[in-house]
């Protein structure tokens, strides 16, 4: 089937369309429907009644947006009416939803007046804690924002008019940086003079740009001061007519700094793009095609071409998903009334300013792996990109208090960790370590340094100000990597074959001379592999904490820090920990990596080791040894070991967390049966630390919980060890370095 099929298909597949309402409290009970409804509902109504502004407390409204259209101006299909164009509008739902977790209700209005579609949206007011107005024709658009900008004492945006604005003057901004040249002085053409083009053109003004500078055409050519006196232009034109002859597009794009266009695809030739200034700037934003397809604009010039366009299979996609849905977010967080141009300008600046920043792996894989690093092919961020929500929905939030257009105040360092979370719970928990973290850092070793990922995680620790990171490795290639990567910072490198470490050769003979290692080879263990050399480094407390594997096996990155740092003094087994995080559940896993067949002393040192991991994430551990028997329905050697575990933490006074066992895997996470059959339990509420009989079933169950149970994973998490190591996954991502950088601070910082 073809685009138009496979889109019909989704569409009409039941349920139909693409939203739907759900429920956010419980409506299990008589008495929750009783609190939903009738009698108990009438209590909010009468704090409303008191106080309108208790609708933002008691109801949906402050996270809810109208998308309101009368379908005259439907993407690239016209006045197709109201009806049509509900497709459109769910889909707008569906954007603000999964970008920025804002509800939405579409309402298609059958109504062209311009002075009636605003009555029909004032009368609406109460509703909604914003109104986002959609593809509705120009020039009614701006009469109809304009109004119900002054009318309602909520926010309005078109996001016709100011998204593209906004995307592509985040664009022009570093475009001109990379560039060499200054807004000011930027000879700006406009092909187009809709709703878009005249609302982008006004938004360069804002960011420092010059009307005098900006020459606009429309279908009949350049809008001149002429043209303007005789009435062929609308009033909304006539505020760009300049005082030139009059010409074609050819004509005003002659020596033109940039071209922007909002217009028609094919109407720009490479004759056109060639007669521009020096190292242009093209905005070819038509969709589905652009003005003039990149390839041509940059085989159009010798010199360096940025080219940015509206589609997705070309770098630099002006996308409005970038705006809209973080405008309002930050919006209605502080009960804006309004989203005026301060607002406006920080997206554009907070997006600039991302898009200079290192991009997440995740991020570069959803793009086919292709690099993404700041230059001419990448000026603004990806849609995809999850920093997108906790950068530019707080830049919102704080121009709106500094403008005055913000209702309440709101802590900005706090906001941001909340927005973080609305990604999900993985985040919110590792945020809780890495403040933890940033309050007293300490030095982390990470071997494998001359690693990519390695340079890039070091980066982000120190610009973080989570750990102070020393890179192991050749000092000359970490450098020259981090100024390729294009990373502002001068990491701290430890070079084993450049360094004075005899010291760290002598210390490693010294612990394995018994276990037939010779001087000799300890030193050139020390040189040529950085897992003994960082071991030996935070064995002689040189470094705090160690991370290691990226590159490796598990067991032959473990085994060196076992070798060399060791178990803690009170401990003698390692254990490897995954914390996986559910949207209203946060689960450890033990022991996913390390012991194959663990017996009860083993299975008991895991738990209480797990435990301890548990409450660095703030999380008080409720642990459960799992089998597939329950408290003794199967007694064999199997089943007899994680019972006797249980037996020996619980006659343990240092253990002040409940743990029972041996039982089965359902039972220790479903209350119900928890409560019911086994009310005995000494766990009250379900299980958060959950101990596999052995490695096989541990590593088989968190892999299936992660894949099938949609569980996000951090970890392995190395517990029991002497001093902090972190073993890595070969092709874990440099976010998974960081987060596992801020448990090595952690756990650093408890000793």
């Amino acid at each position: 089937m073809g685009l138009d099929e496979d889109s019909l298909e989704y569409h009409r597949t039941d349920p139909p369309g693409k939203i739907e309402i759900s429920t956010t409290k419980p409506t299990n009970t008589q008495r929750d429907l009783s609190l939903a409804y009738s009698p108990g509902v009438a209590a909010p109504c009468l704090e409303i009644d008191e106080d309108e502004t208790d609708a933002y407390t008691y109801t949906a409204k402050g996270n809810l947006v109208g998308v309101v259209s009368n379908g005259s101006a439907v993407l690239g299909l016209g006045d197709i009416g109201a009806q049509a164009s509900k497709p459109v509008m769910e889909g707008k739902g569906v954007l603000f939803k999964r970008f920025a977790d804002i509800d939405v209700f579409d309402i298609e209005l059958d109504e062209a007046d311009p002075d009636k579609l605003v009555e029909a949206v004032k009368m609406m007011e109460p509703t909604f804690g914003g109104v986002n107005l959609e593809d509705i024709k120009a020039p009614e658009c701006f009469t109809v924002e304009e109004r119900l900008r002054e009318e309602l004492d909520i926010p309005v945006f078109h996001d016709d008019q100011h998204g593209t604005a906004i995307i592509s003057g985040a664009a022009l901004l570093n475009a001109a940086d990379i560039a060499g040249k200054n807004l000011e002085d930027l000879e700006i053409t406009f092909s187009g003079a809709g709703a878009s083009a005249i609302a982008t053109a006004r938004f360069y003004v804002s960011l420092g740009c010059k009307k005098e500078n900006i020459t606009m055409c429309d279908s009949s050519g350049i809008i001149t001061e002429e043209r303007a006196k005789s009435g062929d232009v609308n009033e909304y034109k006539q505020q760009f007519a300049r005082d030139v002859p009059e010409g074609s597009l050819a004509d005003a794009m002659e020596g033109a700094d940039v071209f922007v266009g909002l217009s028609a695809g094919g109407i720009v030739s490479q004759e056109m793009v060639a007669s521009m200034g020096d190292n242009p700037i093209i905005f070819a934003m038509a969709n589905p095609d652009p003005e003039i397809g990149y390839e041509e604009a940059k085989a159009a010039r010798d010199d360096d071409v940025i080219m940015a366009t509206g589609r997705s299979d070309y770098p630099n996609q002006v996308n409005n998903v970038l705006g809209f849905p973080f405008i309002f977010r930050g919006a209605l967080d502080v009960r804006a009334t309004e989203i005026n141009e301060e607002m406006k300008v920080a997206c554009a600046e907070a997006l600039a300013d991302l898009a200079r920043q290192d991009v997440p792996d995740a991020v570069v894989k959803a793009y086919g792996d292709d690099p993404l690093q700041y230059g001419p092919d990448y000026i603004i961020p990806k849609p995809v990109d999850p920093r997108v929500l906790f950068r530019v929905a707080p830049s919102i939030a704080e121009a709106a208090m500094e403008s005055g257009a913000a209702r309440t105040e709101i802590d900005l360092e706090a906001y941001e960790e909340e927005l973080e979370a609305r990604l999900g719970k993985s985040r919110e928990m590792m945020r809780v370590v890495l403040n933890k973290a940033k309050s007293d850092p300490k030095t982390v070793a990470l071997a494998e340094g001359e690693n990519e990922k390695m340079i890039r995680a070091a980066y982000q620790i120190q610009e973080q100000g989570i750990a102070l990171p020393v890179l192991i490795g050749d000092e000359s290639e970490i450098r020259q990597t981090a100024a390729n990567l294009g990373l502002d910072f001068d990491p701290q490198v430890a070079d084993p074959s450049a360094g004075d470490y005899e010291a760290y050769a002598d210390r490693l003979h010294e612990l394995r001379s018994r276990k037939g290692i010779t001087r000799t080879e300890a030193g050139e263990l020390i040189e040529r592999d950085s897992n003994y050399f960082g071991s030996v480094m935070v064995e002689q407390g040189d470094a705090d904490a160690l991370l290691t594997g990226l590159s490796h096996h598990y067991p032959s990155a473990l085994r060196p820090p076992l070798q060399v740092i060791g178990t803690d003094e009170d401990v003698d087994y390692a254990a490897g920990v995954y914390m996986l995080t559910f949207k209203n559940r946060v689960i450890f896993v033990a022991d996913a990596t390390v012991n194959q067949d663990p017996d009860e002393e083993v299975l008991a040192e895991v738990t209480k080791q797990t435990g301890k991991l548990a409450r660095r994430f703030n999380v008080e551990p409720r642990a459960a040894l799992l089998s597939y028997s329950n408290f003794g329905s199967v007694d064999n050697e199997g089943t007899r070991k994680p019972r006797k575990a249980a037996a020996m933490l619980q006659d343990d006074p240092e253990i002040d967390f409940p743990v029972d066992g041996e039982m089965q895997a359902d039972t220790a996470v479903v209350e119900d049966i928890l409560e019911g059959t086994y009310g005995f339990s000494e766990l009250e509420e379900p299980a958060n630390v959950l101990v596999f009989p052995n490695l096989e079933s541990g590593n088989i169950g968190y892999k299936l919980l992660q894949r099938l149970g949609g569980a996000d994973a951090i970890g392995p998490m190395l517990v029991g060890m002497d001093k902090p190591v972190h073993v890595l996954q070969r092709g874990d991502e440099v976010k998974d370095i960081v987060n596992l950088a801020g448990v090595a601070v952690v756990d650093a910082q408890k000793e």
